[in-house]
């Protein structure tokens, strides 16, 4: 692992432990050229699993589109780096089969940010339903204050 202050590919592990409900392991690392401490994970990967967009092509499964989607609708909302992270969980062990749509890994996503936070589902609602007026917003938080 390269050190994020020196890039020097030379370090050992301090502490190893579970995390995030066991999806992952937490490893805090001393780089021995600098001695810059920092923490990575280590997570399965789900490139077996391929994505059919809504044009029929095919990719492999990115988890940081996820991340980089909740990120950026909870952008400046009071949710927590933890919730996030926990979000980000709950979507890529939903994910069943060598194939899943795209619309249902959004749907997942929607439903997670649902469940924490109202404003950032209307974020990403509004850019995957592809709102155009002021009218659909409308509907859609009149559809969040009915449930």
């Amino acid at each position: 692992m390269k050190c994020p202050k020196c890039s020097i590919d030379d370090d050992k592990v301090l502490d190893s432990r579970s995390a995030r409900d066991g999806a992952a392991i937490r490893r805090r690392r001393e780089c021995l050229s600098c001695g810059h401490r920092f923490t990575t994970y280590e997570e399965i990967d789900r490139d077996e699993v391929l994505v059919v967009k809504s044009d029929g092509s095919r990719q492999p499964f990115d988890r940081m589109k996820v991340d980089k989607a909740i990120r950026h609708a909870c952008g400046k909302r009071p949710v927590s780096d933890a919730q996030i992270r926990t979000m980000i969980d709950n979507v890529v062990a939903g994910l069943d089969g060598e194939e899943v749509k795209s619309a249902d890994i959004a749907e997942r996503v929607m439903d997670e940010l649902h469940r924490v936070d109202e404003v950032a589902y209307i974020r990403f609602a509004s850019v995957y339903r592809r709102f155009t007026d002021v009218a659909q917003f409308l509907s859609a938080i009149t559809e969040i204050v009915r449930k």
